[in-house]
């Protein structure tokens, strides 16, 4: 259960920060008290969502740092360019 609510964080809060929020995924992996997470979005959206210097990438991962301590876990999120 803990990944869910970690995915759902970063869901709801990328989905926040888009243009085209239908187009955001976001992918598990749980591997013991770690959670790792890779958030997708659109070409268009991923200066919205890296921000400018990296600033908002970096809140946003600091939200979930905090997030999954919380929890009694670590995690750790990759945002994936598009293809």
């Amino acid at each position: 259960m803990k990944g869910e609510n970690l995915q759902g964080l970063v869901e709801f809060v990328a989905q926040s920060l888009v243009d085209e929020p239908t187009k955001v995924n976001v992918h598990t992996h749980q591997s013991g008290n770690s959670v790792y997470l890779e958030l997708h979005v659109s070409k268009q959206d991923m200066g919205r969502v890296i921000g400018k210097g990296g600033r908002v990438a970096n809140s946003l991962r600091t939200l979930l740092k905090v997030a999954a301590a919380r929890e009694g876990n670590r995690a750790k999120l990759d945002i994936v360019e598009p293809r």
